[in-house]
């Protein structure tokens, strides 16, 4: 609400009657309103003239298009393969053409495309890039391929560091639909920024493919994640959403392909109760809240502002961050740095970072529980991380410190044996929800609370 101002009464001019001063305004108040309607309404579905001004006060300018960030995917530096797919960061591209295909959570008439070069090596040269209507694996609806640009330009360089924005086009988009993105590369990238872990499939292939719309035209090479690609962002009036994590906020555990991750689900039945949002998913596979890894990214408290000021129209971001704070160190592993345990005081107040940034920034902050550990597969936890798991978890569920909580622990364990996942919601890991826990999970969201 805008702060009130006392109010102010000019003193009254001498000789003049009040009754005779009030009348004059109200009659140009009046006038004024019919003018301003009659223009509103005659510009209700015509495009806008240009006028003439000969004198006063500049034309306003012209209102920005409102954006919403329907698909969003965190980026990382290059490293190794995830769950056994492969991955082309390392080695980046050369004389050869990236299709990517992503599924919107909210359509709209306008389209915009975000890219990233942040954590490359040299400046990123992209010759030519597309989108399209998918049609499959992939393919895509023919007649529907439409080229891309930045700044009027068919190619643009992104240098180290620094991301890039398409120009909008004019493409309806529907609610949930899928599109392809290509890519095209005429020199060599170097190590790529990317996304790693994804049940999303992306294809390469020789040469320049922009307008292919046949399967066949990629040579079956294929990887499970996402490179370069950021952000898909729609005209309309729709807010966003994002969670923001690690591999639970990831989908890691749920079938490939399905989009069935908790953010995928969430979508869907807001879509269904008539509420659609935009959604971005900012979970990366192995992410910490407190640490740094050259496998698994930025720490959670280091990327959050960054996150929070590139989704365009956010109104509120769900938080999962925590478990592998407290995951047990493997001797040699290349993945995690040395350092010393964490406390649950210090998970709590790294937290507490994590609301105080999304306040800042006028965004509403819901706070996720952290699921069973205990019933991991492999030696995920000690006793003593399982014990600060609780203590973080009795303190996001009673310190009202978070605007409103999902108690994810309580969704998705036994109630028999509250150290472990409920059978039927946990992957074969024994550490990430199934598709049905993520599904259950989606469905605990009170909606009045976004």
């Amino acid at each position: 609400m805008p702060p009130r101002h006392p109010r102010t009464t000019a003193p009254r001019e001498p000789g003049r009657h009040p009754h005779r001063t009030a009348r004059p305004a109200r009659v140009a108040a009046v006038m004024m309103l019919a003018t301003t309607l009659a223009v509103a309404l005659s510009g209700v579905g015509t495009p806008a003239r240009p006028s003439m001004h000969t004198g006063g006060a500049a034309p306003a300018a012209a209102r920005a298009p409102q954006w919403t960030a329907t698909w969003g995917a965190a980026v990382q530096q290059a490293t190794g393969d995830a769950q056994d797919s492969p991955n082309w960061s390392r080695q980046g591209f050369h004389h050869e053409t990236l299709r990517q295909v992503i599924r919107l959570s909210v359509g709209g008439p306008t389209l915009r495309l975000r890219f990233s070069n942040a954590y490359g090596s040299r400046p990123l040269h992209v010759a030519g890039a597309t989108v399209a209507r998918s049609d499959g694996d992939a393919k895509v609806r023919p007649g529907t391929v439409r080229s891309l640009t930045f700044d009027g330009g068919r190619s643009v360089t992104v240098p180290t560091g620094r991301a890039t924005v398409t120009d909008a086009i004019d493409l309806p988009t529907s609610n949930l639909e899928k599109l392809t993105v290509s890519l095209h590369f005429t020199t060599p990238t170097g190590p790529a920024t990317l996304h790693r872990f994804t049940t999303a499939t992306s294809y390469r292939a020789p040469g320049d493919r922009l307008s292919s719309s046949a399967a066949t035209a990629f040579d079956r090479r294929t990887s499970h994640a996402w490179y370069y690609l950021t952000a898909a962002e729609v005209t309309g009036s729709a807010p966003s959403l994002m969670v923001f994590g690690d591999s639970l906020m990831d989908g890691v555990g749920t079938s490939p392909g399905t989009d069935n991750r908790f953010s995928d689900k969430l979508v869907e039945r807001l879509i269904t109760a008539g509420r659609p949002h935009g959604m971005t998913n900012a979970g990366l596979a192995g992410d910490q809240l407190l640490h740094d890894s050259p496998c698994y990214g930025e720490k959670g408290v280091a990327r959050f502002a960054r996150e929070l000021r590139e989704r365009a129209g956010l109104r509120a971001v769900f938080i999962h961050l925590g478990a592998n704070d407290l995951a047990r160190p493997q001797d040699g592993d290349p993945c995690v740095k040395a350092h010393p345990p964490v406390t649950a005081r210090q998970l709590i107040d790294g937290h507490r970072a994590l609301i105080r940034e999304a306040h800042a920034n006028g965004v509403k902050v819901i706070g996720m529980t952290i699921p069973p550990l205990a019933s991991a597969v492999f030696p995920f936890t000690t006793p003593g991380g399982d014990k600060f798991r609780r203590k973080l978890n009795h303190w996001i569920r009673t310190s009202h410190a978070y605007d409103s909580v999902l108690d994810a622990d309580r969704v998705l364990s036994d109630p028999r044996h509250p150290s472990r996942y409920r059978p039927g919601y946990v992957s074969q890991d024994g550490l990430h929800p199934s598709d049905a826990g993520y599904l259950v999970l989606a469905s605990a969201v009170r909606l009045n609370a976004l």
